[in-house]
């Protein structure tokens, strides 16, 4: 049920990937307790690869395959989280969403806390062979000639906020989208339909601003003469203040570093959107061309004038499969000629391995560019580089051709040109990814108590 529709909800974000900081829950939490009013912590650690990796670890391990670091990020703030009604809502629980419910309400009893109401959120996991046939309509005969890893669906707020309106303290999802993280909460407090799309679409651009963590404030931002930004060894997570027509106000943990700018909020608002008047997600289609942002005082931006369009029929599938594998070498080069050595060890590994594909990258001259082919490099006239890493990668369905370049590099020790040292080889699975809309109704979602679960079980 809806809280006091008249107070504005704090959202604050202590994670924007799986591998954040572990220490920004303290911070976002203690400002969410000085405020005071209702509140919500939301942890967003999910991208396509993460969660292909915790369906690996899931294979492996029935009980694992949830956030690595669930522990690290949730248990010096659990506590103080539920002695001060702040709710938790997160996607931590990745493939395994039971499991890690599971490890939270232990993480609690030995804590010597109260049994939290934990909810799991289900329905987004394709995984499975009987979404086969669901998938072989989207994908075609390209399911036939892929190692399935994973399949899930983005999926949106309604089961957030439905477990919410029944009580829970702890939401523990899977893949829902980013901003459904602070949709869910939103739409619980306020008591907004489904289809109430402005609305929505506000608290969408809201969670957009809080789901990659400290980026809004300051982090991935930085550039120094250029975009300064102070104290960014402790830059700040952020805080979203929404009213009850989903309007917002960005701000960030108090006494922490970084800086809520226009110029960082717009650098944000705009990140990894294809169509600013038609930003698609599971909840709404966002329309943000008439966003208006403005100073709200020190570290705070409002931010208004989002509309908010019928959500899309369809949802997003992600589906990742085993894609052979990536071998990768690097020595480095130092001192007088070192250019030259490099690439001449590049032309030795080249010979050596005619029939793999390599790419070559002279990290300190050019590296960072997409240039698999090695146009930029070879265009670029040999310089008088004193100091290069040089990096030689290669992809083969089969590990023990891919195995061979990281013999190579580590033969150019004694083989190779004069004074390389520092060999480095590693030798990775790598996954493929395949994407494709299913009909919303065909993803039914749920979900439920976890001391509901434990009695059924």
């Amino acid at each position: 049920m809806a809280e006091s529709t008249s107070s504005p909800l704090l959202i604050g974000c202590a994670a924007g990937f799986s591998g954040d900081r572990v220490d920004a829950a303290g911070p976002v939490v203690d400002t969410l307790i000085a405020r005071g009013g209702p509140a919500f912590l939301i942890f967003e650690t999910l991208a396509e690869r993460t969660l292909a990796l915790a369906q690996l670890r899931r294979r492996a391990d029935p009980q694992a395959g949830f956030e690595p670091l669930l522990d690290d990020m949730l248990r010096p703030v659990l506590a103080r989280c539920l002695a001060h009604n702040i709710r938790i809502v997160s996607n931590f629980g990745a493939a395994n969403p039971l499991a890690a419910a599971r490890h939270i309400q232990a993480m609690a009893a030995g804590m010597g806390l109260p049994a939290p109401r934990i909810a799991v959120v289900a329905g987004d996991d394709l995984s499975g062979a009987q979404h086969d046939s669901l998938l072989r309509e989207q994908l075609g005969d390209a399911m036939d000639t892929i190692r399935k890893v994973s399949a899930n669906a983005y999926i949106g707020a309604e089961a957030i906020a439905a477990a919410l309106d029944a009580g829970a303290q702890i939401v523990v999802a899977g893949r829902v989208a980013d901003p459904s993280l602070t949709v869910g909460p939103a739409m619980s407090h306020f008591g907004w339909r489904t289809d109430d799309w402005d609305r929505l679409a506000r608290a969408t651009m809201a969670g957009h601003l809080l789901e990659c963590g400290a980026q809004v404030c300051g982090g991935y931002f930085a550039d120094p003469g250029y975009k300064d930004v102070p104290d960014l060894h402790a830059v700040g997570y952020p805080i979203a203040e929404i009213d009850r027509d989903g309007h917002c106000v960005i701000g960030k943990a108090a006494g922490t570093g970084g800086a809520v700018t226009l110029a960082s909020v717009k650098e944000q608002l705009l990140y990894e959107v294809h169509d600013p008047a038609a930003y698609l997600t599971p909840d709404v289609v966002a329309d943000i061309s008439a966003a208006q942002l403005a100073v709200a005082g020190p570290d705070r931006v409002a931010l208004t004038g989002v509309r908010g369009h019928a959500r899309p029929a369809s949802l997003k599938v992600n589906v990742c499969h085993e894609s052979g594998w990536l071998a990768e070498g690097e020595i480095s080069y130092a001192g007088p000629r070192a250019e030259a050595r490099a690439r001449l060890a590049a032309d030795v590994l080249r010979r050596r391995l005619p029939d793999l594909v390599l790419r070559v990258d002279l990290i300190g001259v050019q590296s960072v560019m997409g240039d698999d082919a090695g146009r930029l490099l070879a265009a670029m006239p040999a310089g008088d580089a004193r100091d290069v890493r040089l990096r030689v990668a290669a992809t083969h369905a089969d590990r023990a051709q891919a195995e061979r370049l990281a013999r190579e590099v580590t033969a150019l020790y004694c083989c190779g040109p004069a004074g390389g040292g520092g060999v480095r080889t590693t030798l990775t699975p790598r996954l493929g990814t395949l994407s494709c809309l299913v009909p919303r109704e065909a993803v039914p979602l749920h979900f439920e108590m976890l001391d509901a679960l434990q009695v059924a079980a």
